[in-house]
């Protein structure tokens, strides 16, 4: 996380606070998460070099660098985000030439033309397990994703998924519909 400074993932007016942990605001109704919910996170995740990865509402590119640091130049980061100038911004902000920031589609959640995934990373909160997901996992893969205020983990072991709690966390909405800006 030191590696790929948050500071330049975030915008001008905010870039100050990078040090803060607490989720600071990107625009459009999105936020950069908390760098210590990034570490729990990340460490859920499990994630090893040379993985194939999924970086699902990606945001400011910030998760997307770090899976891309962690997984190497071996891996492959697919990061995925609705708002389409944050997919501009993030793309100007990650170096790295094995992390690629998708533009997503609207009604589709995640990249399934891009599956299987060996990991899949959820920086928004869901209503339920989001089940299109599940589907993108390859076999023995690992989600982890928020819904219903509580971070989860599941793990595909012999195609079935496993469920566990990981505690209480607040996130910005999981949107997989055509992107509206906040009025």
């Amino acid at each position: 996380m030191r590696v790929q400074e948050r500071r330049r993932f975030l915008p001008t007016e905010v870039a100050d606070d990078h040090r803060h942990d607490a989720p600071l605001p990107i625009g459009f109704g999105q936020t950069n998460s908390q760098p210590s919910t990034v570490a729990d996170m990340m460490t859920l995740l499990e994630p090893f070099p040379g993985m194939r990865v999924l970086d699902v509402g990606s945001g400011s590119g910030w998760t997307a660098a770090i899976l891309g640091e962690l997984g190497g130049p071996e891996s492959a980061v697919f990061a995925v985000e609705l708002v389409p100038e944050l997919v501009e911004r993030s793309r100007a902000a990650i170096t790295q030439p094995w992390v690629r920031v998708h533009r997503a589609r609207p009604g589709v959640l995640g990249l399934p033309e891009f599956a299987p995934f060996d990991r899949i990373l959820v920086s928004a909160m869901a209503d339920a397990l989001p089940s299109e997901l599940v589907d993108q996992l390859g076999a023995d893969g690992l989600m982890v994703a928020p819904w219903r205020d509580v971070m989860h983990r599941v793990r595909l072991t012999r195609g079935e998924p496993e469920v566990t709690d990981h505690g209480g966390y607040r996130f910005v909405p999981l949107l997989h519909t055509r992107f509206r800006p906040a009025q």
